[in-house]
């Protein structure tokens, strides 16, 4: 396996969680890192800040460009891009990672929390992968990753919480039209989720605390299955829905207790997954 040493990663929403930890991976054989997030000082709610996440990207052998930005705003993701580019000299992958929740019933959603959710998700990873593009298209194994779900149009999944499934399947409906679009230019675009629940801020704060936590894998388990599909050929891996244990296992990586967050714990399968 080639590696990642070198490379450069453009990645948003990455000051804590899964993004931070994806980050983490690719650092350890000696990538860029530039992260674009809004976390400039400690939250009461939030474990870290875009600079404590840079300082642990170092800290494994990566070099970290912490870019504080709103990827609501075009000029704020042009000049994180341009400033990437400048730094490093182009941009080989380009993560995904931003997205709101808010799991309300349609009478219950304000329609600020429906626009954050959109303006982040769908808006947001529509335009960090248009503004990478340009750069992606000079790379030598370029990749889009996006997190989130397959496109499971089961009424189940949109009854309840329909805002939120709207801006998350908007973000795969970019892997779905943009791993198209691109195919010519050899940019990878797919899509990875979790089989399980991950321990995350969102979890602890949003969906169930310490229960949910309970029923948990740590981030690591996505981390390692994004680093398996960057490091795949862009032009034979492209317009996937990936599960992470289905990449792993592809890998050889069978055995995943020693990702759980507590071990021996049950597992709670993720939102969008039937089986």
């Amino acid at each position: 396996m080639p590696g990642l040493a070198g490379k450069t990663m453009f990645l948003s929403g990455g000051s804590r969680g899964i993004g931070l930890a994806i980050a983490k991976r690719a650092a350890a054989d000696g990538a860029n890192i530039a992260l674009i997030a809004k976390t400039a000082e400690p939250h009461p709610r939030l474990e870290g800040t875009i600079f404590s996440a840079a300082e642990e990207i170092e800290a494994v052998g990566g070099v970290a460009l912490p870019i504080v930005g709103d990827i609501r705003h075009d000029e704020q993701v042009a000049a994180a891009v341009a400033r990437t580019v400048e730094a490093f000299g182009g941009i080989d992958i380009c993560v995904n990672n931003a997205s709101a929740i808010n799991l309300s019933g349609t009478e219950y959603l304000p329609m600020k929390s429906y626009d954050l959710m959109q303006d982040i998700n769908t808006r947001g990873t529509f335009l960090v992968s248009r503004t990478c593009a340009p750069h992606l298209k000079r790379a030598e194994n370029p990749h889009i990753l996006t997190l989130s779900p397959p496109l499971n149009l089961a009424q189940h999944w949109f009854q309840n919480h329909v805002a939120y499934t709207i801006a998350k399947y908007g973000m795969s409906m970019c892997t779905l039209g943009m791993s198209a679009e691109f195919a010519d230019d050899g940019i990878a675009v797919n899509s990875l989720w979790p089989r399980t629940i991950i321990a995350t801020a969102a979890v602890q704060n949003l969906l169930g605390g310490d229960a949910a936590m309970q029923q948990s894998r740590r981030p690591e388990i996505l981390a390692d299955a994004a680093y398996e599909i960057f490091n795949r050929p862009s032009r034979e891996a492209t317009g996937n829905f990936y599960i992470d244990d289905e990449v792993l296992a592809e890998a050889g990586v069978t055995d995943l207790s020693g990702y759980a967050y507590v071990p021996d714990a049950g597992l709670q399968r993720d939102i969008f997954l039937d089986e």
